[in-house]
């Protein structure tokens, strides 16, 4: 059952390298982390 949940999530994570998601999730990140802050 592990493996399974294992390539679900292997899968589902080069799906979405594919499709350039990583980018976004990376820009809201760091205008969260900025807003923590105080600097946006």
């Amino acid at each position: 059952m592990r493996r399974w949940f294992l390539l679900l999530a292997l899968g589902l994570i080069a799906a979405g390298v594919w499709r350039g998601e990583q980018r976004a999730v990376l820009a809201k990140a760091a205008r969260i982390c900025m807003e923590c802050v105080g600097l946006g």
